[in-house]
């Protein structure tokens, strides 16, 4: 292997520095040629710079803006489930109110029933009649209100009775209290107040039966006292 001289490594130096100057002279030359281009179609580094911070910064603003409208968001939305809750208690205070004066209302016309009846008649009258459903499709829950309207000096005592009257596969038929009683039920219904007295009683329908009208028959056995028989739509509600 030839060795080279000093003279020969020197040259071999400088023609490679020399290719070095050259290439970075052509790349420099070519970024120049490249930005001269630019500045003559108008582009400017330091404009570009500013538009591109510009636009980093309005990005910035508009992430901050959708945190703010976020939190807005949130925050409405937090007033209007306490609004809502809210609302449903003022709702459900209404409507307890609006129960406990319809209850008082029924009250005074109940009162007002005994004391002064709208027909200023004294004696024994059904106040209210009831019939719901029970349990099993043919059994049903009679409830009665008697009063003694007007006068109230002494007490009224007597027994009630009553009967349904409907059709029965087709055939007008009426059934009799005792007809209708659940097994093993008690036949008696007596009654004594001075002022009014409410019962509920059980029946059960005969297969086939179908009622239209209920009438209860009063019976007194207080002297000055009038017995009473009145009749009724049979109409039904959920127990």
């Amino acid at each position: 292997m030839a060795i080279k001289s000093p003279l020969q490594q020197h040259g071999t130096g400088r023609t490679l520095a020399v290719r070095v100057f050259f290439i970075g002279l052509v790349v420099v030359s070519a970024y120049l040629v490249f930005e001269y281009g630019r500045i003559k179609a108008g582009y400017n580094v330091v404009d570009a710079v500013s538009i591109h911070q510009a636009y980093e910064d309005h990005i910035v603003a508009l992430d901050n803006d959708i945190i703010e409208l976020r939190q807005k968001i949130a925050l409405l939305e937090t007033h209007r489930d306490v609004e809502r809750v809210a609302y449903k208690e003022v709702e459900v205070s209404l409507l307890a109110l609006q129960a406990k004066i319809e209850e008082q209302r029924n009250a005074i016309a109940f009162y007002r029933g005994i004391v002064s009846p709208i027909d200023g008649n004294s004696g024994l009258r059904v106040q209210d009649l009831k019939v719901t459903r029970g349990k099993s499709e043919r059994e049903f829950n009679v409830r009665i209100v008697l009063v003694q309207a007007m006068k109230h000096d002494r007490k009224v005592s007597g027994d009630v009775n009553l009967s349904v009257a409907g059709s029965q596969d087709g055939v007008e038929t009426t059934y009799t209290f005792a007809q209708l009683l659940t097994d093993g039920a008690d036949k008696r219904w007596v009654y004594s107040f001075r002022y009014f007295q409410d019962f509920n009683r059980w029946l059960v329908l005969p297969d086939g039966f179908t009622p239209e009208s209920i009438t209860i028959e009063v019976h007194s056995r207080t002297r000055s006292i009038s017995s009473i028989e009145e009749s009724f739509d049979w109409v039904t509600s959920q127990g």
